[in-house]
Formats: structure tokens, sequence, C-alpha cells
């Protein structure tokens, strides 16, 4: 199994990569979102990420179970930050090893699309003028 964070802490692209590295891997797909500091028009301050973090990592298991059905993949790490969060922070890297590049990109895009849909993850922005909740 892979690795599944929710947590408050930095995330670590460093940490992602020596997760999913291995030598029968030829290659690793990496993204990471970051907080923009527009949205819609608007100047955003921070975000605040809240989650039902056991249910996020139960989503995360599902994710990396359809994953491997689909692909042949190495490893997979799946990490989602909480708490308040300004423009340029990591909000959540997705890291996919597999012996081949198509497996690997198809397979990241594949956990980060599915993360954003159906993880209980959500977003509140907050501007210089008010706040508002985001939909993923």
């Amino acid at each position: 199994m892979g690795t599944h964070l929710m947590t408050d802490r930095k995330l670590s692209i460093d940490e992602a990569w020596r997760a999913v590295v291995r030598r029968d891997c030829g290659a690793v797909a990496l993204f990471a979102g970051t907080v923009r500091d527009q949205n819609d028009g608007r100047s955003v301050r921070e975000i605040d990420y809240t989650s039902f973090a056991e249910m996020a990592k139960k989503e995360f298991e599902k994710i990396e179970a359809e994953a491997r059905k689909r692909w042949t993949v190495g490893e997979i790490y799946l990490a989602h930050r909480t708490g308040r969060l300004e423009p340029g922070e990591t909000s959540v890297i997705v890291a996919v090893s597999a012996p081949h590049r198509a497996e690997a990109f198809e397979a990241c895009r594949f956990a980060i699309d599915t993360l954003k849909k159906t993880a209980p993850i959500w977003k509140e922005e907050f501007y210089g003028d008010g706040q508002a909740w985001v939909s993923g």
C-alpha cells in the first residue's frame, strides 16, 4: 500500500519522491497543487482546508486500488494539507512511479482528478473583502 496523508504540516516534494522511486520503475509522475492568489477575479489572501480525515484516507485507498487495477504502477503517494495556507503554498501532492512514463502520467492524472472529485476535503477562500466556500 502507498502513502496516504491528510496533514496540517507543510508538504514535501522530496518526501513524495522518496516514497515512490523504485529501481524497477523507470518513470515518476508528480503533481503538486499550490494556492493561487486569485480566483474568479478576486484576490485570495489565504485558504482554509478542512476534511474528514478518516474518510479522506479511505478515499485515497480506493483511488490507489483503482489505479492499480487500471495501470501497472510501483508506488503511489497521495497527500493533502489541512488548515490555513497562503498563496504559493503546496496544498496537494500526488506522485506515482511506474515502469513506463505513459502509465505514470495516466495514473497520476487519474489520482488527482479523482481526489478532487471524491475526497471529503473542503476549502474556504479569504479575500480582502470577505470569504466564500469553494467547491473542488
